[in-house]
């Protein structure tokens, strides 16, 4: 503590002491804060970053444990990540109903894990798993799975998750802001009597999760670049998920060990930023942490330093997804002094707007994309390029073009207003994270974690500040020269990938009706409740004219200097064939008289952007940043959507690139589905498919693209505004343009995409060679949305089919293994003409697939009944809706939304007022009226030569669909 608060004095820090319940808690602060942080450390070592937010009564909670996978033992590696898994597993005191009787029996699976490591014959292993799968269905008598989720939903939690990196595992929630103690009273217990149990089957999650990553062509190469970058340290030599081998050899003592080892208070620190008296919060924390043992022998591995890099490096990996680069370099660890520059570097290369790499490069069509990322540990940095190639260019001759452009940095041959741009640009974007507070908090997180004083992240937006060009070209000359490792990224038939089949796992039970007295005692304990406020459109904003009779939703902004500028008109793809290609065209091609790298520059000089989101019955052009710059970035997005000039030449390469992005959607697994389940919920007429096609674009020339952007203020629209700007000051901006035109045309209409109704089984199937499948059932019935049924829905959304305190994840997940991700839902549609619907959704290994389809009908055609676990899913959903806040551009948003709808009030206020007296009878009924012994569309990604055809063949007709139907180009 000595040593600490001296150094905090000499960074400009404030030691502060506060008397809470008789106890002196001290505490630093530093000056010039705007997020006004405290950081404590209790006796214990515990480490705690607290920062007051009062937007909304909520409060974002992560527990950043200061180890990852770069501490996994070499022959058990992925077991940071299983332990964060098992995390959620339950303790002594919850999770079990009887620990005293359940401990022998997890004992003994222990010792057969052991013995089943060490087997070769696979009948061996097979016979040993059976034991292990008869020991754990007697050990099932007394697990009560998801009681972990139970607790976090009956306090009204949201984001209940975790994540494991290289030197982290860290476990978030976002809860209420009266839930404060009943929060720290659960983690305490975890983090201090955590039991592993319901492990086999978790284990068959945590399999599934590395099955998503094998078709994962980024992760393959960053895992190769890592390797020829960390020679001989964990971080090149070790992935966060582990080896299949492992995976499957897994080991409940090594884990017990590591959680020994590093799960301690000295390793540990508690985040929190919301809404909260921090006096207090801390006397709460050291109530319930203080006691949790510190380990003074607390150590890591160490590694030798790596030597340095001289020379280029390079490798290859193969994969079906389409072809790419990635290039890196390696630096000193994440808390050294070179990340402000690293960062302001990674920002001058590219940042989505103006950097050299997408004004030199991809804005004049020398390569289809490069982006740009730090990847901060605690031993290491990398700074990682990743880079597509435009069609017919080799990856030889694309990392040609991007080195030869990254020599402009050690030449300084780039424009003396980039770094000033980058430097405003990175202050605006901290002013936004102070708005958030995830962001605030997880700032604690990276800050603990890299082992970074919390002065030296306050004081990081002044020293950037003072960073000169002459800085940047000698840190570029010194450090980014032939020294890097570079990944070739080809397409091929990966023949590293093993298929696993899956083991013979008997299903535990649910046991959904029983509950521990921890439980108990959570649900029933009474904090004082908070009290609902729900938007008033009539008091929360303005809804008016402009003089020109333009509709105008505003609301003033009154925290900072931060503004959102909003046109919105009630057309799209189903109206205007096309539209959804014209913003990217933008990208591409300036005025009559800017340059498209000129009109980048310009707005990202005045740390203001504008990006154009087209739906299928929507287009927004939006625009954000500074509002002091608000006037000009006005005027600069008028004259480019007016006078956008584009000729045959750039037009003809935009289609080439467009081409090659459209051939490269289909070697993507999450494209193919996504295009797949537009297909199977809408036929071939969706808004994925409709779209213009290379034949019609290169017919219809540039002018097809910028006339459609030209039109658009002459449509009919909405202005929608969230900033510092009077009304009157606003429409002043405005009238220059033709935004707020006396006449407006009506908007096009165009034929609306139509839900398709599945009035009987049927299968539909496209192909896509992976180790697992992406499957929905899809049901729609042409059923209308009446407002009335809104809260019983969201309910049995609750209940059924949403997180992970449900019926579906407890029976795919938590009961069989069968999955990583499994949810269903009831949608209700975004405007009133629209129809609801309702599917399921799992990703699942390729042998799994029945096993999948039949748990779903089962659960559906008789929905599991627990009055506990129903009463739960309302308290969560009550508190959540209490603690709720609306805000800023939000509330404009939340407007619209009720108004497409055909209401004009806040929906959740509606839902709120109605959940009391809703019944588990009244959740039952609606499931049976509109879910059991409905027929289904199953709509299944898959490789054939894997699957039970013949199985799904008695489901119903099976169609089948090839790549390019799906896509429709």
């Amino acid at each position: 503590m000595v040593k600490l608060r001296s150094f905090f004095i000499a960074c400009m820090a404030l030691a502060m002491t506060v008397a809470v319940h008789g106890k002196d808690y001290k505490y630093q602060s530093v000056d010039g804060d705007m997020m006004k942080s405290r950081i404590y450390k209790l006796d214990n070592g515990l480490t705690v970053y607290l920062t007051v937010n009062n937007e909304k009564p909520r409060i974002q909670t992560y527990i950043a444990v200061r180890t990852g996978s770069r501490n996994d033992p070499a022959e058990t590696t992925g077991l940071a990540h299983y332990l964060e898994h098992l995390m959620f597993k339950g303790t002594k005191a919850f999770g079990t109903t009887d620990y005293a009787a359940e401990k022998p029996l997890l004992d003994a699976i222990e010792a057969k894990y052991e013995h089943y490591r060490t087997l070769t014959d696979p009948e061996q292993r097979k016979s040993c798993y059976r034991e292990i799968d008869s020991l754990s269905q007697l050990a099932a008598r007394f697990f009560i799975p998801n009681e972990y989720d139970k607790l976090m939903s009956s306090i009204g939690a949201q984001g209940t998750n975790a994540y494991t990196s290289n030197d982290v595992t860290c476990y978030t929630e976002d809860i209420p802001a009266n839930e404060v103690e009943n929060w720290l009273r659960i983690q305490a217990d975890r983090f201090e009597n955590m039991v592993i149990r319901g492990f086999h089957t978790e284990l068959e999650a945590v399999y599934e999760e590395k099955n998503i990553s094998l078709t994962d062509d980024f992760g393959k190469a960053y895992d190769a670049l890592n390797a020829k970058l960390y020679p001989g340290h964990p971080y090149g030599t070790q992935t966060t998920i582990g080896t299949q081998e492992h995976l499957k050899n897994p080991s409940i003592t090594n884990i017990k060990n590591y959680f020994k080892r590093y799960y301690v208070p000295n390793n540990v620190a508690i985040c929190m930023s919301g809404d909260f008296n921090p006096d207090t919060v801390i006397a709460q924390i050291d109530r319930y942490f203080g006691s949790w043992k510190a380990d003074p022998a607390l150590s890591r591995p160490e590694y030798p330093a790596l030597a340095e890099l001289t020379s280029a490096v390079d490798t290859t990996v193969v994969g079906q997804e389409a072809e790419s680069l990635m290039l890196g370099w390696r630096f000193k660890g994440a808390a050294d002094m070179q990340a402000d520059t690293l960062g302001v570097i990674s920002l001058m290369l590219a940042n989505g707007e103006a950097g050299l790499m997408e004004t030199d490069l991809e804005q004049q069509m020398l390569v289809q994309r490069v982006a740009v990322m730090i990847d901060g540990h605690t031993d290491y940095t990398s700074m990682l390029m990743f880079c597509q190639p435009k069609d017919g260019q080799t990856l030889e001759e694309l990392r040609a073009v991007v080195l030869k452009e990254m020599g402009k940095l050690r030449s300084g041959d780039f424009d003396d207003g980039l770094l000033p741009a980058v430097i405003n640009n990175m202050k605006l974007e901290y002013y936004k994270q102070l708005r958030d507070n995830g962001a605030r908090a997880n700032m604690f997180v990276q800050t603990f974690i890299q082992g970074r004083p919390w002065a030296t992240e306050v004081g990081a937006i002044d020293r950037i500040s003072k960073i000169t060009k002459q800085q940047i070209v000698d840190f570029a000359r010194r450090h980014l020269g032939e020294n890097y490792v570079c990944v070739y990224k080809k397409m091929g038939n990966d023949t590293t990938i093993k298929k696993i089949d899956k083991p013979q796992i008997t299903a535990i039970p649910a046991n959904r009706n029983l509950q521990s007295d921890f439980l108990k005692e959570v649900v029933e304990s009474e904090a004082k409740p908070i009290q609902p406020r729900f938007l008033d459109f009539d008091a929360d904003l303005t809804v008016t004219k402009t003089g020109a009779g333009v509709p105008l939703l505003y609301k003033q902004n009154i925290d900072d200097g931060l503004f959102d500028l909003c046109y919105r008109y009630e057309f799209g793809t189903e109206d205007v064939k096309g539209m959804d290609i014209a913003p990217d065209y933008l990208y591409y091609i300036g005025t009559d008289k800017k340059s498209s790298e000129q009109v980048k520059k310009d707005f990202y000089s005045l740390a203001c952007n504008y990006s154009i989101g087209v739906g299928a019955d929507y287009v927004e052009v939006r625009l954000s940043g500074l509002s002091e710059n608000m006037p000009k970035a006005v005027a600069m997005l008028d004259d480019l959507l007016n006078n956008a000039k584009g000729d045959d030449e750039s037009f003809g390469g935009f289609v080439d690139m467009l081409e090659k992005s459209r051939g490269d959607l289909k070697t993507n697994q999450d494209a193919n589905f996504s295009y797949l389940f537009a297909y199977g919920r809408y036929g071939r007429y969706n808004s994925q498919r409709n779209t213009l096609s290379e034949q019609e674009l290169r017919a219809g020339g540039p002018q097809l693209l910028t006339g459609m952007l030209k039109k658009l203020a002459g449509y009919e629209h909405t202005v929608m505004y969230y900033g510092p700007e009077t009304q009157d000051r606003l429409v002043e901006v405005l009238k220059a343009g033709r935004h707020l035109a006396a006449k407006l045309s009506p908007a096009p209409v165009g034929k609306a995409y139509e839900m398709a109704l599945t009035q009987a089984n049927e299968v539909m199937i496209a192909p896509y060679d992976a180790k697992n499948i992406y499957m929905v059932q899809f049901h729609n019935e042409g059923r209308r949305w009446h407002a009335e049924e809104a809260p019983v829905q969201a309910l049995f959304n609750e209940y059924f089919g949403g997180g992970m305190n449900t019926v579906v994840f407890q029976e795919l997940r938590e009961s069989r293994g069968l999955a990583y991700s499994a949810f269903a839902r009831y949608n209700a549609p975004a405007r009133k003409n629209q129809t609801e619907s309702f599917y399921t959704y799992i990703i699942s290994q390729n042998d799994k697939m029945m096993d999948c389809v039949n748990v779903f009908n089962n659960i559906l055609d008789d929905m599991p009944q627990s009055q506990s676990a129903f009463d739960i899913a309302k308290q969560s959903l009550i508190k959540k809706l209490q603690s709720e806040r609306t805000t800023r551009f939000n509330v404009l948003r939340a407007y619209v939304e009720a108004r497409n709808l055909g209401i004009d009030y806040d929906i959740k206020e509606r839902i709120y007022n109605a959940l009391p007296a809703i019944k588990m009878a009244d959740v039952i009924s609606f499931e049976q009226q509109n879910m059991a012994k409905k027929p289904f569309r199953y709509i299944i990604l898959g490789d054939e030569k894997e699957l039970d055809m013949e199985s799904l063949g008695k489901i119903g007709p099976v169609k089948r669909l090839s790549t390019e139907e799906i896509f429709g180009f």
